[in-house]
């Protein structure tokens, strides 16, 4: 079978099942990991399908959203350059917005431990990170649990961001780009995410760039909502040009 066939079947068999992984692949098509790996950067790149840790989806699936195991192993590498940039980006002894996602809860778990600050969060893993740090006056947002993000939404969670105003929030996005701006794939996380960029001065998003263009469901912003944008350096510098120009800065770690 010829790459073109190859290809082609595959993104037959992505489109039927919602979803392609590369071992069932190069066992199907008796061909190597590395191959199935080739054919679906090709068809990443032609727009078909979209690259994630594993295999691939079929364009067009704005709703899906992989579970927290997955997301973790994912871009591990530029989350933690990510994180790192961002504690830069901490207020001395000020208030903070942690929003449930990995790349957010890489640098929370990063946070000194001798911090002096008052944190609030809706996400369980955060908090569960952030506990034991004598200095911090922890924050526990409620409401109904998503098990998908192990984050608290709905009326509970966008009653409490309603109430409090903080000096920074540190954001997540599943999808980010000036025409489409942020989203995400379900529609109560992205009322909390909204509650959250209301309720503070400043609004951090980390984010990598495997993100960039992407777009899902629900929208709960535009990129001019962000006054920082951490990204990896994978992020072309044309890209982060373009973004700047919207009055968003970039740092490209």
């Amino acid at each position: 079978m010829y790459a073109p066939e190859r290809q082609q079947e595959i993104l037959r068999l992505a489109r039927d099942g919602g979803r392609v992984d590369v071992v069932s692949l190069a066992e199907e098509f008796q061909v190597t990991a590395e191959t199935i790996r080739r054919d679906l950067k090709a068809l990443d790149r032609a727009g078909l399908v979209r690259r994630v840790h594993g295999g691939a989806i079929p364009v067009g699936r704005l709703d899906f959203e992989p579970d927290l195991a997955e997301r973790e192993s994912t871009a591990a590498d530029e989350k933690d350059r990510i994180a790192k940039a961002a504690l830069v980006e901490l207020p001395t002894e000020g208030t903070m917005i942690l929003d449930a996602g990995t790349t957010v809860a890489r640098m929370a778990a990063a946070v000194p431990l001798e911090s002096s600050l008052t944190v609030v969060t809706h996400s369980l893993p955060i908090a569960a990170r952030l506990a034991d740090h004598a200095g911090i006056q922890l924050h526990l947002v409620g409401g109904r649990v998503r098990h998908r993000t192990r984050a608290a939404v709905d009326a509970w969670a966008l009653r409490a961001y309603g109430e409090i105003r903080a000096d920074v929030l540190f954001v997540a996005a599943n999808g980010f780009s000036a025409e489409h701006g942020l989203t995400t794939p379900d529609l109560a996380e992205a009322a909390v995410k909204r509650a959250a960029v209301a309720a503070a001065r400043r609004v951090v998003l980390l984010a990598d760039s495997s993100k960039h263009g992407q777009e899902h469901f629900a929208r709960f912003g535009d990129l001019s909502d962000v006054d920082l944008l951490i990204t990896d350096s994978g992020l072309s510098p044309e890209d982060a040009v373009a973004i700047e120009r919207g009055g968003t800065e970039v740092v490209r770690a």
